[in-house]
């Protein structure tokens, strides 16, 4: 009787572990440690894989019909680069214009497609003298006063013009040559009076534009704007 109930006892323990064992909750799963900042993680020999050896290939054998290159000779980049040759410049001189304002102009129209512009002035024939002179005044009266003030700073050889186109004009001296006439005129304008000195006679200088042409120029072009012809020019005379 007592061994009956023993082995009653031991197979309700079993049935019961079996149950506890059947229905029991999975375990958590560990976290996974991670190193503090910097600190590389631990591997063991056998994790670490061998890295392969880099391979260097042979250089290719020397042409026997070629010395071969020292080693450390440095290798141009220029060599076999074909060199542009350098383009001659190119110089034109446009005119005549038939005054410095019309040369002015086309100065501005030349400039933008041109490396240099020089304005130069050609005289045609020889002046016959020179004049000193002021320009004509709104009236007599003014002219007077102006004559008065000349007198006063102490200069000479004067005159009001009473007709013509230069009426109420001053004159102030006749000269042979340039020089004594820019002398006179700028010894007024230092007194303040704002004197000229011209050429008489037919004495025109007619103005000339001398052209360094740029990347581009097209002479033909250029002289369809300007309204003047030009010719081909030696850019020797514009050094």
């Amino acid at each position: 009787m007592f061994v009956r109930a023993l082995l009653v006892l031991l197979l309700v323990l079993n049935l019961g572990v079996a149950a506890w064992w059947m229905l029991r909750a999975p375990p958590p799963v560990p976290a996974a440690i991670e190193p503090p900042l910097g600190v590389a993680r631990l591997q063991l020999l056998s994790e670490v894989r061998p890295t392969p050896a880099p391979t260097i290939d042979a250089p290719p054998p020397a042409s026997p019909t070629a010395p071969a290159a020292a080693p450390d000779a440095p290798v141009s980049a220029s060599v076999g680069t074909p060199v542009a040759p350098a383009v001659p410049a190119q110089c034109f001189s446009f005119g005549p214009f038939a005054s410095a304002e019309a040369a002015e102009a086309a100065r501005a129209l030349l400039q933008p497609v041109a490396q240099r512009v020089v304005a130069r002035a050609q005289r045609t024939t020889p002046a016959r003298g020179w004049r000193v002179y002021l320009p004509p005044a709104a009236t007599v009266e003014e002219a007077q006063a102006s004559v008065q003030r000349i007198a006063a700073a102490g200069f000479s050889d004067y005159f009001i013009v009473r007709q013509g186109a230069e009426a109420n004009a001053i004159a102030l001296g006749r000269y042979r040559n340039e020089d004594g006439a820019r002398k006179r005129a700028e010894t007024l304008a230092a007194a303040g009076f704002p004197a000229r000195a011209e050429a008489l006679g037919d004495a025109r200088a007619p103005t000339w534009l001398d052209v360094v042409a740029g990347k581009g120029f097209d002479p033909v072009r250029a002289q369809a704007a300007v309204v003047v012809p030009y010719r081909s020019l030696d850019c020797a005379r514009l050094r």
